[in-house]
Order: structure tokens, then C-alpha cells, then sequence
């Protein structure tokens, strides 16, 4: 039998790792930049979290979380994004009693059942950052320059910052009430879904994909008109910080994002890739969420971004360039006698590929144009007895002579 991979699913070959790794290594080098230290949770949590945090009324709960039951009979689901999940090992570590703030940020392997398309899959990998204990919109810029730097470091250029505020529980129960009599005036006008969300989240309704429902909810009420003045305070200062770093963006109105447990502040990167918008980056506050899975009242916000998305945008000129070398064993050399020297040169730093096939002197020559080696290291008699190694350009069919400690 063939198998084949699950649908959705992807494999990340040896030929792509290195854009991988780049992403990754760029992540963890911009992050502790800011002070952001790494943190690692489980892959799947009880299904409760997701319920309770990413809430009853999102897509991602209602249609795309893989749930299932262990053989213990609990309710487990694999995690559909990371936030959750750190917030709990958060609260359960008690790492809130710590000093504040709190920073680290993660990589997640995630999963959503949704139909596949470019950049998206049902399981997909996110680099994410949380920041705990400070309420200051400050903090929402600094976090918002770090996912910029993040991208710009990546190579990708001219993304848009799109910003909102969702406000507070104070403010949205105002908004809701509009949101509820909107809905009702044009419920022959709306999907099913809107309908329903109208009922558990009027919010939600704002991020209706369907194009006729998005036609109706222009003329919806606006969350701007509903800030409470210590949500419009906030969201003035966030615009005054980030008009003093000199960070562009673009007020939106209907920018809500997917998840239930956001407050104040939210905010999407995009860029256009052809004729489509693809968001690269998304976040915001989410004030009452560590206190709503149990731990204290503590400010908090963070960021994720889809590596899986990322990956073909990102500059491969930026990508390190790690030359191989292909050490050749001719004449009467061994491979025995070639492996310390081998061994010795990848403690010097050199990244070394050695004869494991046993092949003959001119095969390996031509094993090396095969990989796209860039120069090879000859081991002959006459190098063996003289200490020294002749190194070829494949290039340009240059050699020289080095001596060289065994």
C-alpha cells in the first residue's frame, strides 16, 4: 500500500529547510531582542481551555477544532492556536507571581480542519509572543514593532498595519445591543451564521466571510462610536506612540479578529501577493482571559504569525550561505584514515561531507558538481605524508596546497 500524507497536511523537505530554520532563527533573534524568553507547551489540552478561551461563538471552535476523547474518557483537543495554552501553563506555573512583565514567546505546531489553500493547512506551524502585567499601551506598541521588525527582518517589505479597538466588556455590551437590532432589521439579508452570532457574539458578525453578509454590515454600527473613555484613551495613545516611532497604519473598523478573547487594542499585518491580501501577522490585548481560566486579573497581549504563510514571502537572498565541503580521499587513503580530519575540520567549523559510498576518485568529483559543492578537500598519499590538504574550486578547476595539523 502507498500511503500518503493526511489532507491538508504538508511535508517540509531537506531542500526547504533552510528557509525553516532562517524564519525560526529570525524569531528567536528578534524576540530576546524585546527581552522575550521561549516558552513550550503541550500539542493538545483539554477541550474545555479552547471552549472557555477561544470562545463558543468563533469559526475555529464551532467548525474547525479537532476534538476527540482519550481512554480515560477525557475531552482533549489538538491545539487550534497558542495563546491558550500558554496561558494556562502560565497560571498553572504560577508564573505570574513572578516580576513583571512577563514575555516569552513560542513556536506551535496548531490544527484546524478547514479547506486547504496556499499558505494554509490543516495543520500549520505559528512563532507567537504574549506579554503579561502591563496594561500601558505601550506595551501594545512595543509589541506591535517587534512583529514589524519580526517581518522586516525576514525581508518581507511593504506590509500594511492595519489597528482597531474592540474595546471592553463595558463598552461592547452597548455595542452588542446595536449589533442585536441591526441584525434583526436585516435578518433576511444575513447567513445563518450571523444570525446566530448575532445571539452569542454580535461582534463575530463583523468577521463574516460571506461577501453578501460583508455588503449588509457596512452599514452595521461601528465599534469607534461605543468606546467607553478609558478604551478611547487607550487606542489614542497606541496611535500617538506608534505615530512616534514612525510606524504607519491604517485605522480599520471592522477589524475584530477570530478569537473571542480579545480587548482594546487588535491589530493584522497584511501583504499583497499578486491579486490577494494575506494576512501574515495578527494580534492584540486579551485583558480577561488569565483570570477567565482561573488565574488573578492581569493585563495582557500578544502576537502570532503563520510560519507556513510566511515562508514564501520571505527574501532567500537573506538566507546565510553555509558552504559544504567534500573531503576526497584519493590514491591509497583510506576512509578510515580520512574521518579525524574530517572530525577535526567540523570543530573548526567547516560543515563536512565525507566518501560513505565508497566511491572512486573521479565519482566523487563528480558527486560534488551533483550537490553543488563549492570546493573539495583532497587527501592523497602525498598529502597524508605532508600534512597538508589540496582544496579545488569547482568553480573556476583552481587548486591549492595548505598545510594542515592531522
Amino acid at each position: 500500500m502507498n500511503y500518503q500524507k493526511p489532507k491538508g497536511t504538508r511535508d517540509i523537505l531537506p531542500s526547504n529547510s533552510a528557509v525553516w530554520q532562517f524564519m525560526e532563527e529570525k524569531a528567536r533573534e528578534v524576540a530576546t531582542k524585546y527581552s522575550y524568553q521561549q516558552i513550550r507547551t503541550p500539542t493538545f489540552e483539554d477541550s474545555a481551555l479552547f471552549l472557555r478561551s477561544v470562545g463558543d461563538s468563533s469559526d475555529i471552535v464551532n467548525k474547525e477544532m479537532y476534538q476527540f476523547k482519550d481512554r480515560g474518557d477525557r475531552s482533549l483537543a489538538l491545539r487550534p492556536e497558542g495563546t491558550a495554552g500558554v496561558v494556562r501553563a502560565i497560571v498553572e506555573n504560577g508564573l505570574l507571581n513572578e516580576a513583571l512583565p512577563l514575555k516569552v514567546f513560542y513556536f506551535a505546531n496548531c490544527f484546524r480542519y478547514e479547506n486547504p489553500q496556499a499558505g494554509r493547512y490543516r495543520e500549520f506551524e505559528q512563532f507567537g509572543a504574549e506579554c503579561f502585567g502591563i496594561d500601558a499601551p505601550c506595551a501594545d506598541v512595543e509589541l506591535i514593532a517587534l512583529a514589524k521588525n519580526y517581518l522586516e527582518n525576514l525581508g518581507i517589505k511593504n506590509s500594511k498595519l492595519l489597528i482597531n479597538s474592540i474595546g471592553c466588556k463595558k463598552c461592547r455590551a452597548e455595542f452588542n445591543r446595536a449589533m442585536r437590532e441591526f441584525a434583526n432589521k436585516h435578518k433576511t439579508e444575513l447567513c445563518a451564521d450571523c444570525l446566530r452570532r448575532a445571539e452569542l457574539n454580535p461582534m463575530r458578525m463583523l468577521d463574516c466571510k460571506n461577501e453578501d453578509c460583508q455588503k449588509v454590515l457596512k452599514n452595521a454600527p461601528k465599534l469607534k462610536d461605543y468606546l467607553c473613555s478609558e478604551c478611547r484613551e487607550h487606542f489614542d495613545e497606541v496611535c500617538r506612540l506608534l505615530n512616534a516611532l514612525k510606524i504607519n497604519y491604517q485605522i480599520t473598523d471592522n477589524l475584530v479578529r477570530g478569537l473571542d478573547y480579545y480587548t482594546k487594542t487588535v491589530f493584522e499585518f497584511e501583504n499583497t501577493v499578486g491579486d490577494k491580501t494575506l494576512t501574515v501577522c495578527g494580534g492584540g490585548r486579551y485583558d480577561d482571559l488569565v483570570q477567565e481560566i482561573g488565574g488573578k486579573d492581569c493585563p495582557a497581549l500578544g502576537f502570532s504569525c503563520g510560519l507556513d504563510r510566511l515562508e514564501g514571502l520571505v527574501d532567500k537572498n537573506l538566507l546565510p550561505n553555509q558552504p559544504k565541503i567534500l573531503v576526497i580521499n584519493a590514491g591509497n587513503v583510506t576512509l578510515e584514515q580520512v574521518l579525524p580530519i574530517a572530525e577535526k575540520l567540523r570543530v573548526l567549523g567547516k560543515n563536512i561531507e565525507i566518501n560513505l559510498a565508497n566511491r572512486s576518485f573521479n565519482a566523487q568529483l563528480k558527486y560534488a558538481n551533483k550537490l553543488g559543492i563549492d570546493e573539495v578537500y583532497i587527501i592523497g598519499d602525498e598529502e597524508l605524508k605532508n600534512k597538508s590538504v589540496t582544496i579545488k574550486n569547482m568553480t573556476t578547476g583552481e587548486q591549492i596546497t595548505k598545510n594542515f595539523d592531522f
